[in-house]
Formats: C-alpha cells, sequence, structure tokens
C-alpha cells in the first residue's frame, strides 16, 4: 500500500507533513534517482497552480531534483494538463505540477508525469515512496527561505495554447456568448488569452487568483456560481474549471449544470456519428449515474465502470482500446487528442461539438434522464476498511437489498482528502436521502473527527 501517494500524487497541508520542506526535498531526490535510468542528467519540467506555498514547495523541490543530478525548467503557473503535454513535446523524462487541484488553498501537492504524457502507474510511485523514506531518515530539511524555483521559461505557454487550438482546427465562436468561470487557479493564466483568439463574447469570472483565493465559492466545485450567471447574463454556455484545469464542467443557457456524465453522452454519440468511437465503448466510473448507462444503451454503446480517479479510467480505457472516458467530476479522456484529463480541451472540444451541432446544449442532452444521486462526504480520523465496522457494514447492506437494481450504493475513501464518500442513486429521492443518512451518520459515529 502506497502511504504518500493518493490516486493523484501526494497532497496535503502545505508545510505539515508529506508537504513539509524535508519531505518535499527526499521527493526530488528520490525522483532524480528513479528517473536517471542510465541518463546522467534527466530533465524535468515544473509547473503549478496560483497557491501561495507554490513558489516555496517548488523551490525545495527543485532543489532536491537538482541535488540528485536532474536539471529543472520552470514553466510558472500552468494548467496541469499544459505540463503533461510539454513534459511529452519537448522530451523531458518527466513533467512535475504543484498542486492540489480541487482543494483549499492551504493545501498543496505534486503530481508527477512520466516522459510520455501520463501519469505514473501504482507500482513506480510505490519505489519512488520506498526511497522517499530511505532518505527522511538521513537528510536534513532545507530551509525554504533561502531557496529559489527557476526561472520561468514563457515560451511553454504558448506551445501548449498552440496546441489547443490545433486540436479544433477552425472553431470559431463569433456568435456565441459564453461566461467562464477560472477559480481563480491556473486557467486564469491561460484562458485569457486562448478565449481571445476565438471570438465570440466571453465573460471571464474569477481570474484574479490571489494565491488564497482558489476554488473558493467558484469553480467546479460550484457550478452552480457560473450556471446562475449564465442565465442571468443571457449566454448561450457556461464553462467553469477546477484549480488546475484538469477538468470543466458546463451550465446550458437555462442556468441548469451540465456534468461529466451529460460530457461523456455529447462526446460519445459525436464520436459513433463519425466512427470514432472504438468498439462503441465508454468507460465511466462508479460515480456515473444510471441514467448515462441507460442513455449510452439506447444508443447501442456499452459503458464500463473504473474505480474513481482518470489514472484509472484510463486504464480501463486502454485495456478495452476505448475512445472516450472520463469521470462526473469533469475530467474527459480524449486519448486520441491528450493523455490526460484536461479542462479547457474538454471546453474547446464541447463547443466545437456545439457549433458543428447547430444545436443549443441542453437540447443535446435533453434525454438524460438523471436518477435521483446524492453524495455525502464525511470527514474521518482514520480509513478503517468499512466491512470491518458492523454498524457500517450493515446500513449499507440495507441499502443494497432495498435497492437491488433500482439503485446504486458507492461508499468508498477519497483517495485525496480525510473523507468517506457515501453515494446512493436511486428512483426514489426519499430512499435515497434515508440511506444516505443513515449509512454517513454510522461512519461518522464510528470514524468521524
Amino acid at each position: 500500500m502506497r502511504k504518500l501517494f493518493g490516486t493523484d500524487g501526494i497532497r496535503g497541508v502545505a508545510g505539515e507533513p508529506p508537504l513539509d520542506a524535508k519531505t518535499i526535498y527526499a521527493v526530488g531526490l528520490a525522483l532524480a534517482h528513479q528517473l536517471k535510468n542510465g541518463t546522467a542528467q534527466p530533465r524535468v519540467i515544473l509547473g503549478m497552480d496560483t497557491r501561495e506555498s507554490g513558489n516555496w514547495i517548488a523551490a525545495v523541490l527543485s532543489a532536491g531534483l537538482m541535488q540528485a543530478g536532474a536539471t529543472v525548467q520552470n514553466a510558472g503557473v500552468i494548467t496541469t494538463p499544459a505540463i503533461a503535454y510539454l513534459a511529452r513535446k519537448h522530451g523531458f523524462a518527466a513533467g512535475i505540477v504543484v498542486s492540489a487541484s480541487h482543494n483549499p488553498w492551504q493545501d498543496n501537492g505534486i503530481k508527477v508525469f512520466g516522459g510520455d504524457g501520463y501519469k505514473l502507474p501504482d507500482a513506480t510511485e510505490l519505489r519512488i515512496e520506498e526511497e522517499i523514506f530511505r532518505h527522511l531518515e538521513s537528510v536534513s530539511a532545507p530551509d525554504p527561505a533561502q531557496l529559489s524555483a527557476p526561472p520561468v521559461v514563457e515560451c511553454f505557454r504558448a506551445d501548449y495554447e498552440a496546441f489547443l487550438l490545433a486540436a479544433v482546427p477552425g472553431l470559431e465562436l463569433d456568435g456565441l456568448k459564453l461566461v467562464l468561470d477560472c477559480a481563480n487557479g491556473a486557467a486564469s493564466a491561460i484562458a485569457p488569452e486562448l478565449f481571445a483568439r476565438l471570438g465570440g463574447v466571453v465573460r471571464l469570472t474569477h481570474i484574479q487568483p490571489t494565491g488564497r483565493n482558489i476554488n473558493a465559492e467558484c469553480g467546479a466545485l460550484h457550478p452552480e456560481i457560473v450556471a446562475a450567471e449564465t442565465k442571468a447574463s443571457g449566454a448561450d454556455l457556461g464553462i467553469t474549471f477546477d484549480g488546475d484545469a484538469d477538468r470543466a464542467l458546463f451550465a446550458d443557457a437555462n442556468g441548469r449544470v451540465v456534468n461529466g456524465d451529460a460530457v461523456l453522452l455529447l462526446a460519445a454519440r459525436d464520436l459513433k456519428a463519425r466512427n470514432r468511437l472504438n468498439g462503441n465503448i465508454v468507460v465511466a466510473t462508479t460515480m456515473s449515474n444510471m441514467g448515462l448507462e441507460g442513455a449510452l444503451r439506447r444508443d447501442s454503446i456499452k459503458m464500463l465502470r473504473a474505480p474513481v480517479g482518470d489514472k484509472y479510467v484510463l486504464e480501463m480505457m486502454q485495456a478495452h482500446s476505448a475512445s472516450l472516458g472520463g469521470e462526473q467530476s469533469g475530467h474527459i479522456l480524449f486519448p486520441h487528442l491528450a493523455t490526460t484529463g484536461d479542462g479547457l480541451l474538454t471546453a474547446l472540444v464541447v463547443l466545437d461539438l456545439v457549433r458543428r451541432s447547430g444545436k443549443p446544449l441542453h437540447e443535446l442532452i435533453a434525454d438524460l434522464k438523471v436518477f435521483p444521486q446524492t453524495i455525502v462526504n464525511v470527514r474521518v480520523r482514520e480509513k478503517k476498511p468499512l466491512d470491518e465496522i458492523p454498524t457500517v457494514a450493515t446500513s449499507i447492506r440495507a441499502a443494497e437489498e432495498e435497492l437491488q437494481a433500482n439503485g446504486r450504493v458507492v461508499i468508498r475513501y477519497s483517495g485525496t482528502e480525510p473523507l468517506a464518500r457515501v453515494m446512493i442513486e436511486a428512483e426514489s429521492e426519499e430512499a435515497m436521502r434515508r440511506h444516505a443518512e443513515a449509512i454517513a451518520g454510522a461512519i461518522r459515529e464510528a470514524l468521524g473527527v
């Protein structure tokens, strides 16, 4: 079992283990050593989101990497998928992003991509962890105040913007009115210039990061904000990103939130119509709504479910040669275009699809009938196996027995936060809420903070 790496890198409160200076330095040492693999001086590209802790973490991490023989180039504030793309395009041994994605500003994290642009396999992360722990026994904590990150290389951002535009050749937004919520995060550094080149009327919101306002009452964690703004301003469509812009959610002209499930339906139908949906398969996750499964089935498209986490979605896609996959939260994978989920790319693909169809977003997904679904998050002090807690196991079994084929029960621990997530889906909203509260209450009583 990995102890440092979760489903999306190493994450925690900035300044506290595992994101204290000593551990971060050890991460740099261990990663550089793993990257050498016969190469005397592996090259690494580094980027970050807009958190105030980003610079000192990048400085300490770079110090560890360089101490162990790597060279580091800094792309500055940039999206997570941009680093994945740039690592592959420019032949870096790895790409590293200092970001905690959708978490609050106090948190931060370290995400690592291989030179191929893909997230590291679990086995590789485990090897790196083992070396990190060995270093922690002997290294001294560096003083972040005495260090600085490498100077920012400005051309990397332009490279990434050129890639995005090339992915949707000919896209023009003239005649469209859009609202974009950049979550005071990494998209703030790219979206204004990118969308200025595409035409249309674009209202940009939450594009003034302070280091402490990333994801704060904005962005993909709060899609109702962009949905309300879209309706109030009479816009055709709204788009909202998370802190590192690896996912996107949407809003239609009526002010309704359009999540990743709906995007998968849109994209699957479009790819199938153009004979580009390999095997007529879409890979979603255990959290995707039964309504999506039914809508795809009506179009003779099979939906497979992977564990939550875009790296696990990708693994299942690769196993089945699938050309589309993603998560309800807005991570959408287009392997013919990119190696990882990319919120800005997803936005452009959806806009291109809407333009080609000649129909508004709400019409394209009008037949998606969503089962009532709720997710209750319970903060826990430890992640004990839930089947070992009698009261929790009993409440889960009661829900499963009552709902059977007319609903779903998915209980899991977050891979990035100390949370248990209780997801209940049912035809009856009353049954959904009753079972969600019963299970959440049992977890709270047994493990709650």
